[in-house]
């Protein structure tokens, strides 16, 4: 008699010194459903699965995997038993190409030669169950955008003959379009009889796609149940153990003179891009992944060359490097945190203070103690959650580390933030605080342009929205003139095409 569970986890503990990541935690997950694990950054979510997948062992409790002990060595064993997981942070060689990547370490193979025909087949056959049949086989996957990147994560897991496949905030870089193929997808999986555990922020996707689901709070159990059962508010208040008065708070910021001008912008990726943001404004871009509007955000701030048009900050016109847009005010948060965003293995306080160590020199040595003292100043203006400056940035939760990045540009003194994706991956408690921060830096005069993939965040966030469709930027409109089905509209062309 087949098994009830698919995979059983009882009783997990799992300790780093002092800190308790889990405590405790069961996850029971039968075949052919899928389970959503929610929960706030640093609630054991991926700790947990991380056990799982073999990455780390247990201290205390045991797992079955239909019915039978389970307790992989590592990964590698894990997958060879049929546990796939596809984590939120890209996990790629950039150096391989697409199709090496996603039969990376099970490529097709005859006398010690790999067959390249048949990788290449594979590999062709799992991005069009995908959807993406257009990504090019032989293309590096460091060329390619971080939503492309997530596609060939994906594509990897469908090569493999898995039983668990473990999702890990796998829609955080996808568009509408990409979002409704992996549903597709899930829903096949399911169909196989194989059990999907799903980690996401974003509710209403767990609410379209999941059968079950369980609450992390602190390492421990907070709650679970069916989702067709269950209160958006309720689920939320079990993540944070309290009520989010609004999750898209209005403060109320007028506008001023223009800070941020561009005018008919070219750059790799843009065709055409003109706007003007204003000081106290919150300038939102919404499009489809491959739009060009991270394209946009980095030609303005140097990264990329100006091909046509010109960029203007304050009354100072023309092309201009990293430095010099630093130099003028602007700063740009990249929507890739972990390659570009932080330098994960320095101290929260040098990530902070990074690009403006100036006033922390005394004849050419760092006083570490005066960065300290400013890097706790800015924990506490905007609730960093860590132990202390010294500690190092990648052990912060992503919202925190998010809040990190931020901190970074604020402590520059940038009155123009250029913002790309700046609650990715990041949990509900995280993005409000986010919001309510975005919020305040529009109250003191700060010109905010915003791009983000996630719908109502711009609709509840920004004063005026404007759509990106295959480089070119549309008209700029009030946000409360849009509707997800508008900006949608607009996204895919069909706008254009129906004049």
């Amino acid at each position: 008699m087949p098994a009830p569970y698919r995979i059983e986890m009882l009783g997990l503990r799992k300790a780093f010194g002092a800190t308790v990541a889990l405590d405790g935690v069961d996850l029971c997950v039968p075949p052919g459903v899928v389970h959503a694990l929610i929960g706030e950054n640093g609630a054991g979510k991926s700790t947990l699965m991380k056990v799982l997948s073999g990455v780390q062992r247990p201290d205390a409790g045991r797992m079955l995997l239909d019915g039978d002990p389970y307790a992989p060595s590592g990964p590698l064993e894990a997958r060879r038993r049929g546990v796939v997981m596809i984590y939120q942070e890209l996990a790629l060689a950039p150096h391989l190409s697409v199709a090496e990547n996603i039969l990376l370490g099970i490529e097709p193979a005859s006398r010690g030669w790999i067959r390249r025909r048949k990788l290449e087949e594979q590999a062709r056959e799992a991005l069009a169950a995908l959807g993406h049949g257009e990504i090019r086989l032989h293309a590096p996957v460091s060329g390619l955008s971080v939503g492309a990147q997530q596609l060939v994560e994906l594509a990897r897991a469908l090569v493999l003959d898995a039983r668990v496949v473990v999702l890990d905030e796998p829609t955080s870089s996808l568009a509408a379009a990409d979002l409704s193929r992996l549903f597709e997808v899930i829903r096949r999986l399911r169909e196989r009889g194989v059990s999907v555990i799903y980690i996401s922020h974003f509710l209403e996707e767990v609410e379209q796609i999941a059968d079950r689901f369980t609450v992390l709070r602190d390492g421990r159990s907070a709650g679970g149940g069916l989702i067709g059962e269950a209160d958006r508010s309720r689920i939320v208040e079990m993540m944070i153990g309290r009520q989010i008065s609004e999750m898209f708070p209005r403060l109320p910021h007028p506008t001023g003179e223009p800070v941020l001008e561009l005018a008919d912008l070219a750059a790799p990726g843009v065709r055409s891009a003109s706007l003007v943001l204003r000081r106290g404004e919150i300038f939102g871009v919404a499009g489809l992944i491959g739009a060009g509007r991270s394209e946009m955000l980095r030609a303005v701030f140097g990264l990329l060359p100006v091909r046509r048009g010109w960029v203007k900050v304050a009354t100072v016109a023309g092309p201009g490097s990293p430095a010099e847009r630093l130099a003028q005010g602007v700063g740009l948060l990249s929507e890739d945190r972990k390659g570009e965003g932080l330098a994960q293995s320095l101290s929260l306080a040098d990530n902070l203070t990074l690009s403006n160590l100036k006033p922390y020199l005394r004849h050419g040595w760092l006083d570490r103690s005066a960065q300290s003292r400013a890097a706790l100043d800015w924990v506490e203006k905007i609730s960093i959650k860590a132990p202390g400056p010294r500690v190092p940035v990648f052990s912060l939760s992503g919202g925190n580390q998010q809040k990190v990045a931020l901190a970074r540009l604020l402590h520059h003194d940038c009155d123009v933030l250029l913002l790309d994706e700046p609650t990715r991956g990041i949990d509900v408690a995280s993005k409000a605080q986010i919001y309510e921060l975005i919020g305040k830096l529009a109250q003191t005069g700060k010109a905010i342009l915003f791009v983000s993939s996630y719908l109502p965040e711009l609709l509840g966030v920004c004063d005026t929205i404007a759509v990106m469709c295959r480089g070119r930027l549309g008209e700029k409109a009030p946000a409360g003139e849009w509707t997800e089905h508008a900006i949608m509209t607009a996204a895919t062309g069909a706008r254009e095409a129906a004049r």
